[in-house]
């Protein structure tokens, strides 16, 4: 079967070489067809798997059984010999021996025959082979897939996911990762792209946040590529329970992506395992735990796996032909496309070293077939046409998700980010060995190093103790090429440089020409994020010195007899997956979701709700996937001026200015969140009569929901006293009031009234027949 880590069958054949070198074991790793079948089984394994550690292990055994069987066969030939010298010392017993050997072979005839009895009429009617029955064939096919490395691959790193991220699962529709500020805006991306791409696609980017600003959906990253998922459920629930499962699947992924390329890249298992679970869990990441477009990186090591496989390459074997394939370059590029969607935070530094890598292959390609070496090296029509169709399908996805974020930066200068803002998130280089709070291991060690970071979020960027060992180890003693380490060890550093952004020579030669030159990369707040390249980096040097250890080790167990290696030497082997797992345990708190306003769910839009910032922005953005009423409400990654001056009008709310101006905007209702008020002006003015405004007041739960009905501005007349001084009623009302009001006053008046009135108050109060 052609897998992503179809390259580690020479790598077992070559293991197999190394046993046939061995003395003991004679011709085991040809793959020949022995007396036995021993070493043709042994061959068989080394061409079918996909990785080399245990597949000389068979091969050993038989050729150790096999010495052993010779040794004990050495006595009855010399028996034998002896027994042949003495009958050339008698002749006379010839004729004698002869009879015996007849006697014998007639003997033995007769017990095959009595053994395995022929059936006489297989001669009219020879009976048909076997041939399975197709449960038989179906069970056979359910089992082979059940216990095929792909599959243990992707259930290890499922089950690894949740409980790595627990208790994450525990409640999902009612808890969320970290906090609940950025998790509410994702859970709320995701429901809107789901929702719109079902109801009306082209109202894609025109999300019901922010309004009514155009391009809303593009103020931040999209999470677009998790579209599908949010066509399921509706609600906030729903919004929740679909971000829980996400965050889970995403670290089953990065773990599964970085397994498959160090598998391809010619890695054992063992060591594959550590790349993949101390890239999906770095300690650095742990602060990154509320941002999912950060989290979900998994498409980026499994593109580039399947387009090494799909392209017949890999560190320890190099370039073969014979192992490309057109349909992994297709679904290699399909992946990365997909990665894409997800957001340019990371997706971004991805395109660009994607399309730095086709172009430096290029040249490298062109160079050797033409100048110096002159090799003929075949690349082949399909999978050129592969490379060129799906290297447009990901330019084209990019540039179809470029074009809003561009509209964005046209409508808001704001959006665009400076050098100054880079300067407050770059890192310096204490925060590489410096672990994030929410770290198991090293978070309370390092608190003291954090307090000293400017801004610790984004600027604890340990991978990991154990991961900076093994990748060191890994520049020493290693199965890669000592220049393909040497090209690791530079992508390390250089990426690191990059990562302190302008930390490092105020980046002048590194980060600043970037930010200049490269389009949208001046969108890219956080530099430390690139930090996710040095952890894929040092996971590749990492397999491959845990892969050489795992090799040695067996190399020591064929030592051995049995050669088959005892529990201590196979726990060696576990020992980095165990400390790389272990460091990655966290203390990540998950808080309650926030619950939905009643008035939320009965209110429709346009809204604004008050208060309004940045984290209760976020809140209501999750409250409105019930419906997906136009809100004016939305967080993102920069505030609209509109949105700011909204906020800093509504500081009055409710009075004529706030209410004019909402009423330019279209706003049609307002709802006042009465658990969220204290300390603020609203608490004073929440139940302030509104009647005089043109407006009408309700309560509905713990809410007060405003409705600015269409009317007259601040310019309708009100009510004024008369020239005399006295109260009067005005000469200038409306026609049309209703005849029939009641007459007189109320004669149960309370008790205690004022004694001290002014005199002169006037006695003939209208009747309802002198008002009409």
């Amino acid at each position: 079967m052609s897998t992503v880590g179809g390259a580690d069958a020479d790598h077992a054949t070559a293991a197999n070489g190394k046993a046939t070198a061995d003395p003991a074991g004679g011709a085991a790793g040809t793959g020949t067809p022995g007396k036995d079948g021993a070493e043709g089984k042994t061959g068989t394994k080394a061409d079918s798997g996909v990785g080399g550690e245990a597949a000389e292990r068979p091969t050993d055994q038989a050729a150790t059984t096999g010495a052993d069987k010779k040794a004990a066969e050495r006595p009855t030939d010399q028996a034998a010999t002896r027994g042949a010298d003495k009958k050339a010392a008698d002749p006379a017993t010839d004729k004698a021996a002869v009879a015996d050997a007849d006697k014998k072979v007639g003997d033995e005839k007769a017990g095959e025959t009595a053994e395995e009895p022929k059936d006489p009429w297989t001669a009219f009617g020879p009976a048909p082979e076997a041939v399975p029955s197709r449960p038989r064939r179906v069970v056979r096919a359910v089992a082979r897939f059940l216990i095929h490395e792909w599959t243990l691959a992707t259930l290890g790193a499922l089950a690894l996911a949740v409980l790595m991220t627990w208790p994450t699962l525990r409640y999902p529709l009612y808890t969320m990762p970290q906090d609940t500020w950025d998790p509410s805006l994702q859970a709320w991306q995701m429901a809107w792209s789901g929702h719109i791409l079902l109801a009306n696609p082209a109202q894609l980017w025109q999300s019901n946040s922010f309004f009514p600003e155009l391009w809303s959906f593009a103020f931040s990253d999209t999470l677009l590529g998790y579209a599908p998922a949010g066509m399921i459920g509706t609600g906030p629930e729903a919004a929740v329970l679909r971000y829980n499962i996400m965050f889970v699947l995403a670290h089953a992924l990065a773990t599964f992506g970085a397994y498959a390329l160090a598998r391809q890249l010619g890695s054992g298992r063992t060591g594959a395992a550590v790349a993949g679970v101390a890239y999906a869990y770095a300690p650095w990441l742990l602060s990154q735990a509320g941002h999912l477009h950060v989290l979900s990186n998994g498409g980026i090591p499994l593109a580039l796996a399947m387009l090494a496989r799909g392209h017949g390459w890999s560190f320890r074997h190099g370039y073969r032909p014979d192992r490309r394939h057109d349909g992994w370059v297709y679904v290699g590029w399909l992946v990365a496309a997909w990665q894409l969607s997800l957001g340019f935070g990371i997706g971004l530094p991805f395109a660009y070293f994607l399309g730095a890598t086709v172009l430096v292959t290029a040249v490298i390609w062109y160079v050797r077939r033409t100048w110096f070496w002159a090799v003929p090296r075949p690349f082949g029509t399909r999978l050129f046409v592969a490379d060129l169709v799906g290297g447009a399908l990901f330019a084209g996805v990019g540039v179809l998700m470029a074009i809003p974020y561009f509209k964005v930066t046209e409508l808001h200068s704001n959006a665009e980010r400076s050098i100054g803002d880079i300067a407050l998130f770059s890192p310096p280089a204490s925060g590489f060995v410096t672990a994030p709070a929410e770290s198991r291991i090293w978070g309370g060690l390092h608190e003291g190093a954090r307090a000293a970071l400017p801004w610790h979020p984004e600027m604890t960027l340990l991978p990991g103790f154990v991961l900076y060992a093994l990748a060191a180890g890994g520049l020493f003693f290693s199965v890669w090429k000592l220049r393909h380490r040497l090209l690791l060890l530079a992508g390390v550093l250089g990426t690191m440089v990059l990562a302190m952004g302008t930390r490092f020579f105020g980046g002048t030669w590194t980060y600043v020409p970037l930010f200049e030159h490269l389009p949208g990369w001046n969108g890219l707040r956080t530099p430390g994020r690139l930090m996710l390249w040095t952890t894929l980096l040092l996971c590749l040097l990492a397999a491959g010195a845990v892969t050489a250890l795992t090799e040695r080790v067996y190399d020591l167990a064929r030592q051995r007899i049995p050669s088959w290696p005892g529990p201590w030497l196979r726990l060696a082997t576990l020992l980095p997956l165990l400390l790389v797992a272990v460091e990655g345990l966290n203390t990540t708190p998950h808080p309650v979701a926030p619950t939905q306003p009643a008035a939320m769910r009965l209110v429709d839009g346009p809204m604004l709700v008050l208060p309004s910032n940045q984290s209760l922005d976020q809140h209501v953005m999750l409250w409105s996937t019930t419906h997906f009423q136009d809100i004016v409400n939305g967080g993102s990654g920069f505030t609209p001026q509109q949105l700011d001056d909204v906020r800093r009008v509504t500081q009055t709310f409710p009075d004529q200015t706030s209410v004019d101006y909402l009423r330019t905007l279209g706003v049609r209702t307002v709802v006042l969140l009465r658990d969220q008020i204290a300390g603020t002006p609203w608490e004073m003015s929440v139940d302030s009569p509104v009647d005089w405004l043109g407006i009408t007041r309700d309560e509905i739960g713990d809410a007060v929901v405003y409705r600015l009905s269409p009317g007259e501005s601040s310019a309708t007349p009100q009510p004024q006293p008369t020239q005399s001084g006295q109260p009067g009623l005005p000469t200038n009302l409306p026609s049309g009031l209703p005849t029939n009001l009641p007459s007189g006053l109320p004669t149960d008046l309370p008790s205690g009234l004022p004694t001290n009135l002014p005199t002169g108050l006037p006695t003939n109060f209208p009747t309802a027949s002198s008002v009409r």
